[in-house]
């Protein structure tokens, strides 16, 4: 535990077996990214602020959700945030990891073979709007996250078509403008969703602003979304 350096910030949203699964995965990933370029947020503050640290934040700010115990999808997983810091911090949930790119998903399994998750973990090679239009995947999860996936309007469309009717989507952002807000409520006009709230965290160690966008359904989403592959991003909903 001493031979693990991480900011005292996390010193209090991590228990020391969580610590240590975190480095594991930190040693994992590092070691696969010299075969696939995953990421190079892997060392030092980049890895534990702008990797763990900006994944856990938002579940721990929301003291007022349950999130344990649930059916979760992390929809553009690339290197594993923060589906990944959800499972290790939330042990008794499932987990599905979704991505188009099977170099990405192939390592993501190779990295769960070789950690001791206690989670049930699937690893997804697809495209979001193909499970969408899945009866298996649709209007089935608890939770869906999106990390540096495409705009909000487009990530809301591939979003709520997966949620149960009282599920929960949460959005990771950059920066957040009265226009990205205005363009969102169109989206989910039209989708039958609605912005359930708006958090803000300046990251420690000067690694800038993030905004946590909670979005729920109103009802389930109607069945002719999420559109066909590249619909969402090309001709958002956002007009």
């Amino acid at each position: 535990m001493t031979k693990i350096n991480i900011p005292n910030e996390l010193l209090t949203l991590l228990t020391e077996e969580e610590i240590i699964i975190f480095e594991e995965l930190r040693i994992k990933i590092k070691e696969f990214n010299y075969k696939t370029n995953l990421t190079r947020l892997i060392e030092g503050d980049d890895y534990w602020i702008s990797q763990v640290y900006d994944s856990l934040w938002i579940f721990k700010e929301y003291s007022n959700k349950n999130f344990d115990n649930k059916k979760f999808i992390d929809i553009g997983s690339g290197c594993g945030f923060p589906g990944f810091a959800y499972a290790i911090t939330h042990p008794n949930s499932e987990i599905y990891m979704v991505d188009s790119s099977k170099k990405k998903t192939d390592v993501l399994k190779q990295i769960i073979k070789s950690i001791n998750f206690k989670n049930n973990i699937f690893v997804i090679n697809d495209r979001i709007e193909n499970l969408g239009r899945q009866s298996s995947f649709r209007n089935s999860f608890n939770i869906a996250t999106a990390r540096a996936v495409s705009n909000p309007s487009t990530v809301s469309e591939y979003m709520l078509p997966m949620l149960k009717s009282n599920g929960l989507g949460i959005l990771y952002c950059g920066k957040w403008t009265d226009k990205d807000h205005k363009s969102l409520e169109n989206t989910l006009r039209v989708l039958e969703g609605k912005v359930l709230q708006i958090k803000s965290n300046f990251l420690p160690r000067k690694k800038g602003i993030r905004n946590a966008i909670f979005i729920e359904p109103k009802t389930l989403c109607p069945n002719i979304y999420p559109r066909s592959i590249g619909k969402a991003k090309k001709y958002p909903l956002e007009g």
